[in-house]
């Protein structure tokens, strides 16, 4: 469960990052950092 939460919460980061291109905010960015770190710790960490 916790791997899929990760592999989910890593492509949510990805099309955020696609936002920013469009729209440039700093809580889009912070937003985008917190996920990709946990949806790497959930993905990659037993």
């Amino acid at each position: 469960m916790k791997r899929m939460l990760g592999f989910i919460l890593f492509w949510i980061a990805i099309g955020m990052t696609i936002m920013i291109f469009i729209k440039n905010g700093l809580l889009a960015a912070c937003i985008i950092i917190l996920l990709l770190l946990l949806g790497y710790n959930f993905f990659c960490c037993p």
